[in-house]
């Protein structure tokens, strides 16, 4: 008997949530390829499974075992895999899933190869939506153009003069707006900068056109808030996309209130398909949306804040990345420090004495060394399975490797890494630390060596949410044209284990949702992909070419690249 098509999320939802499930109700997948990590880190391979009506996996099969028949004592729906490798959901360790859904309803930059092609998209964007009074966008990159320095109003200015233009950085820690917008914002020549926020300025003192860091917000507090129907939108569209990339879960880095009352809303409606593991935006968020302390998993095992999200400094794009030597390509800098050393102790204790789990951007080496010594500190005092998150950990001294060590034996810790950085960061990490500081840079097998836990991901939208790039890179540290010849420092590779592992076991671990998702066994959650591809065993160029047919969460179907409507 064929599972019934119509049997969708949202009716999974319903039946997870009533008083007593149809008994029996349980449907097998067989004729697989089926791949997992087992909780000890190898590969475990398997023939088919049997999951309830509420989409928990009761049994798994190991080829040659003996599989249940249909009916009422065996199972009453049946999904064939057609002879197809069959993988856990795949689980993205960080990303933004809000800013990932406004991300494709807005400017798109990501693409743009010169400064000349971004501005023509810029003008070409705005005479197709004369009706927006703002033109929003992000994904602009300056290193990328070759450009050499910051875009400036000016230029902006020449492709749209008549209303305000903010458009942010790849990496979201520069924004680049036009003389409407400064003029809408109230940024003149007397704006003081912020406090962790730099403002380019020109020689008069006006503002150039580009704001760094925390002087975002002067623009951004002038841009009309979107409103809830805009916020579903962006939810549906970010789920859409992440669903077709066999993307069941992820780690939503810096959730804000409305961000949380827009899953809520969708959970509500039984349209939260997504598995999100919540880190508030600050303790402040952590509170008001939390309280006394994490909250419970909610909509069976799809939304749960668990922990927060701090900021210790920017990015090494915009050189806000805090570095413990001067910039190799701008000496008189070191970037810049968003909390001083008390106030990240005092931030992270606040959260820690509630239980909360701790995840803090660092990027730079000084900002690593800081934020481990800081949680060596910590572990004194907070005892137990904590986790600590070091998200990103992009450049981090090997003299401070021995702190990782310690503190992986006590509290554990977890380097939450997007390998698609590394390529795309490759020539800019070169020229902004010069070749004597590479040795720390991008450095997942060093990491994991010392006994970090390494959880991948993407920073969405930052870079594209795509694991199977992210493997691929993993396994390489090359980009798609194969450069460089070996790989960028390839001492740093991990192997197929630990990047599939990065992208679901390891990645719910690093969420504390082991027991929930992230892997084919019995009672966790029914979530898997079928795959054109096998990880294990193809090429990194078959794996980076990878389609993926079929995504399931909790046992219902929402994305099928065959069906009509190429998804849910």
């Amino acid at each position: 008997m064929t599972r019934p098509m119509r049997r969708t999320i949202g009716s999974m939802l319903l039946a997870a949530s009533a008083l007593a499930a149809p008994a029996h109700a349980d449907t097998l997948v067989d004729n697989i390829k089926g791949e997992t990590i087992a909780p000890d880190g190898t590969l475990q391979s398997f023939a088919a499974f049997l999951f309830d009506d509420s989409g928990v996996i009761k049994t798994v099969y190991r080829p040659g075992d003996k599989l249940p028949k249909p009916g009422r004592k065996g199972y009453q729906f049946h999904i064939d895999g057609k002879g197809r490798v069959l993988l856990p959901g795949l689980i993205d360790a960080h990303g933004h899933v809000m800013q990932t859904g406004y991300a494709l309803l807005t400017l798109d930059l990501s693409e743009t190869t010169s400064l000349s092609d971004a501005l023509a998209r810029i003008k070409a964007f705005a005479a197709a939506h004369p009706d927006r009074p703002w033109i929003i966008g992000s994904g602009w990159n300056q290193e990328r153009w070759g450009l050499g320095r910051f875009p400036t109003a000016a230029e902006l200015d020449s492709a749209v003069g008549d209303r305000p233009v903010w458009l942010e950085r790849a990496d979201y820690h520069a924004g680049w707006a036009n003389s409407a917008a400064f003029k809408a914002a109230g940024i003149t020549a007397s704006t003081p900068t912020p406090e962790g926020g730099a403002i380019e300025r020109l020689a008069d003192g006006r503002p150039a056109g580009v704001l760094v860091d925390k002087a975002q917000g002067l623009v951004d507090k002038a841009v009309p808030p979107p409103t809830p129907r805009d916020d579903d939108l962006a939810l549906t569209t970010a789920e859409a996309d992440l669903a077709r990339r066999g993307v069941t879960g992820i780690a939503d880095m810096g959730t804000s209130t409305r961000d949380w009352m827009t899953f809520r809303r969708a959970g509500d409606a039984n349209r939260l398909y997504l598995r999100i593991m919540a880190y508030a935006a600050g303790t402040d968020t952590m509170a008001e949306i939390a309280g006394p302390g994490p909250t419970p998993w909610l909509y069976a095992d799809r939304l749960r804040m668990g922990g927060v999200k701090l900021f210790l400094d920017g990015a090494l794009g915009s050189r806000g990345a805090w570095l413990k030597a001067p910039y190799a390509d701008k000496p008189d800098t070191h970037g810049l420090s968003l909390l001083s050393e008390t106030q990240l102790g005092n931030l992270m204790s606040r959260a820690a004495m509630d239980g909360f789990q701790v995840a803090v951007h660092a990027i730079g080496d000084k900002a690593n060394g800081v934020l481990l010594t800081t949680i060596e500190d910590l572990s004194h005092t907070y005892h137990g399975d904590r986790r600590w998150r070091v998200e990103h950990a992009q450049i981090i001294d090997p003299a401070d490797w021995p702190l990782v060590t310690r503190i992986a034996a006590n509290g554990g810790i977890v380097a939450s890494m997007q390998p698609v950085h590394q390529t795309s960061d490759r020539l800019m990490a070169e020229a902004r630390l010069g070749p004597d500081r590479l040795k720390g840079a991008y450095a997942w097998a060093s990491l994991k060596q010392a006994g970090a836990v390494l959880a991948f991901g993407s920073d969405t939208p930052v870079e594209l949410p795509d694991p199977w790039t992210g493997i691929a890179v993993a396994l390489t540290r090359q980009d798609a044209s194969g450069a460089p010849a070996g790989g960028w420092r390839p001492e740093e590779r991990v192997d197929s284990l630990t990047a599939l592992a990065g992208y679901t076991s390891a990645a719910a671990y690093a969420g504390f949702a082991e027991t929930r998702f992230g892997r084919i066994a019995p009672g966790l959650r029914a979530d898997f992909i079928l795959v054109d591809t096998d990880p294990m065993t193809a090429s990194p160029e078959a794996i980076r070419k990878t389609h993926v047919l079929q995504t399931w969460i909790g046992g219902g179907k929402v994305y099928d690249a065959e069906s009509p409507a190429g998804g849910k």
